[in-house]
């Protein structure tokens, strides 16, 4: 019985044992598993960590290019703003006229949309097959034979009519295309030599010197100037022969077309491109440097195109349209106003000067504070050299009533001239009149700082008007001890006169400009239409 019961204790402790081993290696299994599933979970945030600093890395790295490619096209676009002026010059801006003239139009030809012709119907295609051998003793079979033949016959004179009138109907159809082709190839010719006689017409009218064709050509010539985007290209143009001078109205860009940006920056910290300001001394330094070289390159282009020596001087007058933040009402200050020659143009050297420096080296006006639309007062108003308002005026010349300013007597052209300085706010003296039917006046202006005593001359010339009548004005003006001289005249002035009065306080004014001063200032209109016995005084009588 003890033998028994120590065999069964022995027995259960084995078991026991052998269990707290299974146990024991379950527990150290779970824990295992345990131990690799938490493994597993960390290698799989590590390398969700890793996926993510390079998800991180990647974007900072697009960011980044990002700000490099704005800041790239913002430095393109400040780069083109300021090289206006060399780059015009890499270009030569004279209009060949037989570039105007446009090639006729090949006119389309479409064979294949017409109906295509056919082959004609054979009678061999209709006819039945001769019967041969045996077939031939088959009784009747010669009788059918022959009956078939004419039915066939007859079934191919009807195919071939048929055929015939298709036949008929294209080559009519193709005809008709054809008449069509040759009047579309007549017709393109015919525009084409139109055109180009009518550009031969508006050529030999800008070689005489017409001024409506010298303004049209100016104007064409500026529409090919290819400016950056965003700057207008709006433009008006006069020429007047007398004094060989075109006039420019041109309109400028305001301040937006430089970017308020200088560039851009990614910020890591934020993750985020940002920009980067320009500053405001910056972005004004760069916009007078853009309307500086937007007003060489016009003059530039206009002398540089002159191929029919037509212009010695010009005026231009640049504004800008936009609308005062004071008042929010539109407006076109004048912010830069030029007169200059050929000769002067001729002796610098563009592609270097300073545009700024080289502006105020040709005693241009310039506004002091452009960026805050601080106008300058123009040289000479477009309006008084007008081709169009001289035009119109004309018209009103048919009905005899305005005065022709070369028929009135010398006491009617010294009170008229009298009447329109009055008219523009002078107090006018006459003093006694010159030998050449003008008049000598003396007037003063009453505001204060700008005005003083100003010297008028007026002269009635059918030719233009010589350089010496303008250095007698400047001498009258000094002994008179004046502010300002001024010389009214019915013809022109040439490049000598404009070149002496330049930086001296004379104002050279033609007959364009005294017969729009007249109709604006004195309510009259005339005219200048010189007798054919006219002669214009010496200059010793002048």
């Amino acid at each position: 019985m003890a033998r028994r019961r120590q065999s069964w204790l022995m027995q259960a402790q084995r078991s026991a044992a052998e269990k707290e081993r299974n146990r024991l290696q379950h527990q150290r299994a779970a824990l295992a598993l345990q131990q690799a599933q938490v493994r597993a979970i960390r290698q799989w945030e590590i390398q969700q960590e890793r996926d993510e600093k390079k998800r991180r890395a990647m974007l900072a790295e697009l960011h980044a290019q990002e700000a490099g490619e704005r800041s790239a096209h913002l430095a393109a676009i400040v780069d083109e703003l300021q090289t206006i002026l060399r780059s015009g010059l890499r270009r030569s801006p004279a209009v060949d006229f037989d570039s105007l003239k446009v090639p006729p139009p090949p006119p389309e030809w479409h064979p294949e949309r017409l109906p295509q012709p056919e082959p004609p119907p054979t009678l061999e295609a209709f006819l039945p097959p001769t019967p041969h051998g045996v077939a031939k003793l088959v009784p009747g079979a010669v009788q059918r034979h022959q009956k078939a033949t004419e039915e066939a016959t007859a079934k191919h004179k009807q195919a071939f009519g048929e055929w015939q009138s298709r036949d008929s109907m294209r080559q009519l159809t193709l005809a008709s295309a054809e008449a069509e082709y040759r009047r579309a190839g007549e017709a393109a010719s015919a525009a084409a030599a139109q055109q180009a006689a009518e550009v031969s017409e508006f050529q030999n009218a800008y070689t005489a010197g017409e001024p409506s064709a010298v303004s049209r050509y100016v104007a064409l010539v500026l529409e090919r100037s290819q400016l950056p985007e965003g700057l207008p290209v709006s433009r008006r143009v006069a020429y007047s022969p007398q004094s060989r001078q075109i006039v420019l109205e041109v309109d400028l860009p305001t301040i937006d077309v430089v970017p308020v940006e200088r560039e851009f920056r990614y910020v890591k910290s934020r993750d985020a491109v940002e920009p980067v300001a320009r500053t405001d001394r910056d972005r004004r330094a760069v916009y007078l440097n853009v309307i500086a070289q937007t007003t060489l390159r016009t003059v530039w282009e206009v002398f540089a195109s002159d191929s029919g020596r037509l212009v010695d001087s010009l005026v231009i007058n640049g504004f800008v349209s936009t609308i005062n933040p004071s008042t929010g009402l539109g407006v076109r200050p004048c912010l830069i106003t030029l007169r200059t020659t050929a000769d002067t143009v001729q002796q610098l050297d563009l592609s270097r000067v300073d545009p700024i420096a080289c502006l105020k080296q040709l005693n241009a006006g310039v506004s002091a504070s452009p960026a805050e639309l601080a106008p300058v007062r123009p040289i000479l108003e477009f309006n008084m050299v007008d081709p169009r308002f001289i035009e119109e005026t004309d018209i009103l010349s048919t009905l005899d009533e305005r005065p022709n300013l070369m028929e009135i007597s010398p006491s009617e052209f010294e009170s008229l001239i009298t009447n329109l300085f009055g008219k523009m706010g002078l107090d006018t003296k006459l003093t006694r009149p010159s030998r050449d039917g003008g008049v000598d006046c003396v007037a003063y202006d009453a505001r204060p700082i700008v005005g003083g005593k100003v010297v008028i001359q007026a002269k009635r010339y059918k030719n233009t008007v010589g350089v010496s009548a303008v250095r007698d004005l400047f001498g009258t003006t000094i002994n008179e001890g004046a502010s300002k001289g001024i010389l009214v005249t019915t013809s022109g002035y040439g490049k000598a006169s404009f070149d002496f009065a330049a930086n001296k306080p004379l104002e050279l004014l033609d007959g364009a400009n005294l017969l729009a001063l007249l109709a604006d200032h004195a309510g009259i209109q005339a005219r200048i239409e010189p007798p054919e016995d006219w002669v214009d005084p010496t200059e010793e009588g002048a």
